[in-house]
């Protein structure tokens, strides 16, 4: 895998799985954070120009749940004009990843990150896990915070390059298997419609949430 250079990412106390905010970025950073521990800097290497061939087209039965109306915040066309957390904010199959997201204080890093793969997990996938422990998670920043930064890996990841093992943000390897469109991310997650382009990140939509190793 390429070296890549991440921007700074919080280091707090919590869990969860979340990639996006709406609207006011600065205040939903802003809430809740102050007890925040210093930022950990990360590297992140420049994005990778995506190809202009079939890496460049959607893929999977889940992106029929995609809005095709180009005004729609969550199209496609939409999307692949903003940064990535912005993008999800917009898409209706990401909502409580987007909560996640904001409560963990990560939608600046992820904006302003120069070239990412995010592995997002739909409102479904949170859903497998009980709402008792999804709360609690939600509620500890540290373990949200490393569940989620476990979802994004360097580099804009194309189709053709994305079987394989990852270094993630959390810093844990994940390893991809498949080839054309059908691709099982970690043990258990499925891509469900891949090749999401955004202005500065590459979205694989998968089914199930994804859990560091301990």
């Amino acid at each position: 895998m390429r070296a890549t250079k991440f921007t700074a990412l919080t280091a707090a106390t919590i869990f969860a799985i979340s990639l996006a905010a709406c609207g006011s970025d600065s205040k939903d950073s802003s809430s809740g954070d102050t007890g925040a521990a210093a930022p950990m800097a990360t590297t992140m290497a420049p994005s990778m120009a995506p190809s202009m061939g079939t890496d460049m087209v959607n893929f999977g039965a889940g992106c029929a749940a995609v809005p095709t109306d180009p005004s729609n915040a969550g199209s496609f066309d939409a999307m692949g004009k903003v940064p990535v957390a912005t993008a999800a904010s917009g898409n209706p199959l990401l909502s409580t990843l987007v909560t996640a997201v904001k409560k963990a204080g990560l939608v600046d890093s992820l904006n302003s990150a120069d070239g990412i793969t995010v592995f997002a997990p739909t409102n479904d996938a949170f859903a497998k896990i009980p709402k008792a422990t999804l709360d609690k998670v939600l509620a500890d920043k540290k373990t949200l915070t490393s569940i989620l930064t476990y979802h994004v890996v360097s580099g804009k990841l194309t189709p053709a390059d994305l079987a394989g093992t990852h270094k993630t943000l959390q810093g844990g390897d994940l390893t991809v298997t498949g080839s054309g469109e059908n691709f099982m991310v970690g043990d258990s997650a499925s891509v469900i419609c891949g090749n999401v382009q955004t202005a500065n990140a590459n979205v694989y939509i998968i089914d199930s949430v994804l859990m560091p190793k301990s």
